[in-house]
């Protein structure tokens, strides 16, 4: 993990979503501070997801504001943003008709318009930082989910964002699997990349996360560093969750 590392702030100030009559978002605040890791934790439907989502945009807030870097990016032209803050889904959303190679040059091309030859090279240089540079020819189903998640984040880290996002990254995956990809996680947050983690994995939470924050019915119930979420929860419904799941 070599690339220089270009990272932004993001904030969430007071962001409602609706689904018709329910509200999956009530008010959510939110800061991650530049080069910080935030992982997100509750139960299914807390609005995790969402909120996720909401940082580029993918899903438009009903209200509220959302900042990068200090600036308003809630009216700006999406696409402009979602150069600036990559995300990794849950299920890869690789392009199985072609190549690994290609499911990195290809965004390379569209969206940030650059020539083949250079687009080539720098995705040939994200394989390798994800350690899978001899997979470029092969199609995504001849590899195991964890190295196409691995693919996944090569493509993102191929546009070189400022933000990362990472969406229930490894619950897809066979459980042998999953330590090669939050190994990977926990390098880019050394580096310094500004990264949003939703996670059901409370041992990377613990122990990679700046700030942890836990979600129930919308909100953001309570924040702060992991050793006083996870040792010291204040709110019952946290306790409670907690109780489940360690």
């Amino acid at each position: 993990m070599t690339t220089a590392v270009r990272s932004s702030s993001v904030e969430l100030r007071d962001v409602h979503v609706r689904f018709g009559t329910l509200e999956v978002l009530r008010g959510v605040d939110l800061r991650v501070e530049r080069g910080r890791t935030t992982c997100v934790i509750g139960p299914s439907g807390s609005g995790k997801s969402t909120l996720l989502r909401c940082v580029n945009r993918l899903q438009e807030p009903d209200s509220g504001d959302l900042l990068l870097d200090g600036e308003s990016v809630v009216r700006t032209d999406p696409d402009a943003l979602r150069q600036r803050v990559g995300m990794v889904f849950q299920h890869f959303n690789l392009f199985g008709h072609r190549s690994v190679l290609d499911n990195i040059v290809l965004p390379l091309r569209s969206v940030k318009k650059l020539g083949k030859e250079e687009a080539t090279e720098i995705a040939r240089a994200r394989l390798a930082e994800v350690g899978l540079a001899d997979k470029a020819p092969y199609r995504p189903s001849a590899l195991s989910g964890g190295q196409q998640q691995r693919v996944a984040i090569a493509r993102a880290l191929a546009m070189d964002p400022e933000v990362m996002l990472f969406d229930e990254a490894t619950s897809a995956l066979d459980p042998e699997l999953v330590k090669g990809v939050l190994d990977l996680m926990a390098g880019l947050a050394s580096r310094g990349l500004t990264l949003i983690v939703v996670t059901h994995e409370m041992g990377f939470a613990r122990n990679v996360a700046d700030e942890v924050a836990f979600m129930d019915a919308g909100r953001i119930v309570e924040q702060g560093p992991p050793a006083q979420l996870f040792d010291n929860p204040r709110s019952p419904r946290l306790q409670r969750f907690l109780s489940q799941v360690l």
